[in-house]
């Protein structure tokens, strides 16, 4: 169990990723960007997750430059969008987001979809694995992969992923896909875990707030930790920066555990990985 915001989990090939990130998604790239991520690493945060698609990775790198914390102290992410899928593309595309963060290195790079209906995945999956190998990167993994891309992809890789980022939240608890990555050493990473503030007024979930003096917003990034979820909330305001940190000082009952996993509908808000296909 996290005790701090600097508290991480060891990945299945011993690098130790932080439980909590600042996301970037749909951060505005120049000013915004380099203000979130400076107003998180000021404030204790040590992982930053951003992605090509995003097309903020020149802010997010200024920030980290602009912080000026040592490198080895942050763990940073990125992802290979769908348009970049392919082995030569890969290593083009990664050496494309490694300037613009003006990075040396990735802690993480991840395969943003699996995009089935191009059938590259796996060719993009080699060159993720040369990157590793060759000390660029430290860990790889997948982000919105179901199990049976994972599958699919674990039969012929030579190493497996080590880490899944996918849609994950009281709505939407993937416990199909959390046992099948905790089967496999995948560690599993919730994006959008407050469902874009959808869950904020849930009323199962506002009175476990007021029960420990927090926000609904908090009660859900612990319910995230407490269910072995690394969680990357976003937020571009400081004070929200830092309340999505203050998750620490209080734990969920098994009781309020389970009733949260209750509210599980098995629905998804975004798209389904089967069929996102956006290039």
């Amino acid at each position: 169990m996290p005790k701090n915001l600097q508290d991480t989990t060891t990945l299945h090939n011993g690098v130790k990723m932080p439980w909590l990130g600042l996301g970037v998604f749909k951060v505005e790239d120049g000013q915004e960007a380099i203000d979130s991520v400076k107003a998180a690493i000021k404030n204790g945060y040590k992982s930053i997750d951003t992605a090509a698609i995003y097309q903020n990775e020149e802010g997010v790198g200024q920030g980290i430059k602009e912080a000026g914390v040592p490198r080895d102290e942050l763990f940073v992410t990125s992802k290979v969008w769908n348009s970049d899928h392919g082995y030569e593309e890969t290593l083009q595309a990664f050496e494309t987001s490694l300037e613009k963060l003006q990075l040396d290195y990735l802690d993480l790079y991840l395969i943003h979809w699996p995009v089935p209906a191009q059938g590259k995945f796996k060719d993009t999956w080699r060159a993720l694995e040369k990157l590793y190998k060759d000390g660029k990167i430290r860990a790889i993994g997948v982000s919105n992969f179901k199990e049976h891309h994972l599958e699919e992809l674990i039969k012929d890789a030579e190493i497996k992923p080590m880490v899944n980022q996918v849609e994950f939240h009281p709505n939407f608890a993937q416990k199909s896909l959390r046992a099948f990555c905790k089967e496999h050493g995948i560690q599993l990473e919730a994006w959008s875990p407050l469902k874009q503030g959808q869950l904020l007024d849930d009323p199962t979930l506002t009175k476990i707030a007021k029960i420990h003096g927090k926000s609904t917003a908090q009660v859900i990034i612990r319910w995230d930790l407490q269910s072995g979820v690394v969680t990357i909330p976003k937020s571009t305001k400081e004070h929200r920066i830092i309340s999505n940190a203050d998750v620490f000082d209080f734990e969920l009952t098994q009781e309020e555990m389970d009733l949260i996993d209750e509210l599980d509908t098995n629905q998804r808000a975004f798209a389904d990985p089967d069929e996102f296909n956006k290039a």
